[in-house]
């Protein structure tokens, strides 16, 4: 078997048969024995076109199972079909780098034929374990087909994105707090950087529309018409996931701006107030500079007096413009 290998096996009538060698289970099932699902992680070129010998995949259907960024789509290839999905993960505060990204992206392509289903999937998110358990627990709903795997999977993805939709709503809903809290600063670098992921977002989940459109509601060979029934479910999911990564977008727009003009009143403030202590120690700072030019006829310059009433006079200036400022807000 290959390294990629996460799972196989063979289901003959939505139960896991026990098998040993791979070539037989799949004798068995071409043969009208049930079907075989093979899973695949990140497998090379090399290993998927070995996968493609045994069960006669189209090249360039393998071409876009290599690729990590492949478009949600859904094709047909000779006898077999197609279907590319982009996979969504939250990451927690602790997994991140300093500016790293809040979402984790991936891909799950699968291969669906008369007696097989691959799937084949690139980066750490987006297991499938998780759902092959799931049916092998409802042995009649995998008996269907291969096709009950192609739904489970799209299913699984769909519910990683509402997963996901709430963790970000999380962020944001903290993130709006920071803005319009009365003692917080907005912090602007963050809401740039959900931003960004909300944009990424929404090119993972929008273009996955019109594949499970064609899936829920044209007619495939290869898809059981129960089973068609179960992705227009998955397509309401879709669509509720689609309306809110629209409406983040949307609010930390709004975000950004409402915090971007917080930050200039804020630096408004900030030069009235310098400017306003500028304006105070300008005062003494003249008083000082006339009595320092050294001429010798000045003002109460012999007078006892004279030191004390100058500081004096400097005092009063300063609290009297300290207390016009404060009058009108600067300080």
């Amino acid at each position: 078997m290959l390294d990629a290998v996460v799972d196989w096996a063979l289901y003959t009538d939505g139960v896991r048969q026990p098998a040993e060698d791979f070539q037989s289970a799949c004798e068995v099932a071409r043969a009208g024995g049930g079907f075989v699902w093979l899973g695949l992680h990140e497998p090379t070129a090399l290993q998927l076109t070995r996968v493609g010998e045994v069960f006669g995949l189209h090249p360039l259907a393998l071409e876009d199972a290599s690729k990590g960024r492949q478009r949600p789509k859904v094709e047909r290839y000779d006898d077999g079909m197609f279907f590319a999905l982009r996979t969504l993960a939250y990451r927690e505060r602790d997994d991140r780098a300093e500016g790293g990204d809040v979402v984790e992206t991936g891909a799950v392509m699968l291969f669906v034929g008369e007696f097989f289903v691959i799937t084949v999937r690139h980066g750490r998110c987006a297991s499938l374990r998780a759902a092959r358990e799931r049916l092998e627990a409802a042995p009649a709903h995998l008996a269907l087909g291969p096709s009950a795997v192609l739904h489970a999977v799209a299913d699984k993805i769909v519910d990683d994105y509402l997963a996901v939709v709430d963790a970000v709503n999380e962020d944001i809903e903290e993130i709006e707090n920071s803005v319009f809290g009365p003692r917080t600063s907005p912090e602007i670098e963050r809401i740039y950087q959900l931003k960004r992921d909300v944009i990424e977002m929404k090119r993972t989940v929008s273009p996955l529309a019109e594949p499970l459109h064609e899936l829920s509601s044209r007619s495939r060979r290869l898809v059981n018409p129960e089973i068609r029934e179960y992705f227009r479910d998955v397509e309401d999911h879709l669509v509720r996931v689609r309306e809110q990564v629209a409406s983040f977008d949307e609010l930390l727009s709004s975000i950004l701006q409402a915090g971007l003009a917080r930050l200039t009143v804020a630096e408004n403030e900030d030069m009235r107030r310098i400017s306003a202590y500028v304006a105070m120690a300008a005062v003494p700072t003249m008083i000082a500079a006339i009595y320092g030019m050294n001429f010798k006829y000045m003002p109460e310059l012999s007078s006892p007096w004279g030191y004390p009433g100058v500081l004096a006079v400097m005092t009063f200036a300063c609290g009297f413009l300290y207390r016009g400022f404060r009058r009108n807000g600067w300080l």
